[in-house]
């Protein structure tokens, strides 16, 4: 399967850009595995307190030690099926539930339900698109973009990875900045994405044509000359397709998922 980007090491991206600009960011993803405790019966002998107190230690190392390699695992699990999700979005492939399990070690398909639910919170965190279920008879499901932005996301024709997460960003960033935000702040924020102007990026493709031209041409994006700007600065706005489609709640919801922060009106 095509190695495909790591929604962990994007988040944590996200996460830094978002820390800049006053939002609060925790790590994502990680599953608390529940604690165990064990009581010991106790005497008088104190020879005794102390091979029960060597015992607690040992017993107490064990079971850390098991904790960590469950959650290790689950992790692991938890990112293939995100790399299998994108590979499937990328390819244009129905996602069968079938085809998932066959990817996690059957000692953990009774976990199934969980490993898919943060896996796609993930993949919904960076990308901006839902997994919603097509067909519950043979259990089929698609990503599914947050935006109607054309080919479900991906903008331009054929194969590629949704560009939704960027807009919705970009959106938050103009709304933060009061409905108007300068060139020069969402190149500042974008770039703490490691998403550069004039540089390809595996996602976006070449991000100042997509920011400035593409989405700008779809009305999503409203990119103007800074009035009596001398040499000319520029600045964004939502455009009305932004304004149809989503809404000041939905995009604090989509940036609270990525810092996992609650939302205020």
């Amino acid at each position: 399967m095509e190695e495909l980007p790591s929604t962990s090491s994007l988040l944590e991206d996200k996460s830094q850009s978002s820390s800049a600009t006053g939002s609060n960011s925790t790590s994502q993803g990680s599953l608390e595995a529940p604690s165990t405790t064990s009581t010991f019966s106790t005497t008088a002998d104190p020879t005794s307190d102390e091979e029960d107190s060597s015992q607690d230690e040992e017993d107490s190392r064990s079971s850390s030690s098991t904790e960590n390699t469950y959650r290790d695992t689950l992790n692991s699990m938890t990112s293939l099926l995100e790399q299998f999700l994108l590979c499937k979005y990328k390819m244009k492939q129905p996602i069968m539930k079938e085809d998932m399990l066959k990817i996690i070690h059957p000692r953990y398909h009774h976990r199934f339900a969980e490993i898919l639910k943060r896996a796609s919170e993930h993949i919904e965190a960076v990308f901006a698109v839902d997994l919603k279920e097509v067909d519950s008879t043979i259990h089929s499901y698609d990503l599914v973009s947050k935006l109607n932005l054309p080919n479900n996301g991906r903008v331009w024709d054929g194969r590629g990875l949704p560009k939704t997460g960027l807009l919705m960003t970009v959106l938050g960033v103009i709304f933060v900045k009061g409905g108007c935000a300068a060139e020069e702040d969402i190149w500042k924020f974008l770039n703490m994405m490691r998403v550069y102007a004039g540089r390809k990026h595996f996602i976006y493709g070449e991000p100042r044509k997509l920011i400035t031209r593409d989405l700008v041409t779809m009305k999503y994006l409203e990119y103007r000359q800074v009035a009596h700007s001398d040499p000319p600065r520029y600045e964004f706005l939502w455009g009305p397709r932004a304004h149809a489609e989503t809404s000041k709640m939905k995009v604090l919801e989509f940036l609270a998922k990525v810092n996992d922060t609650v939302p205020s009106a």
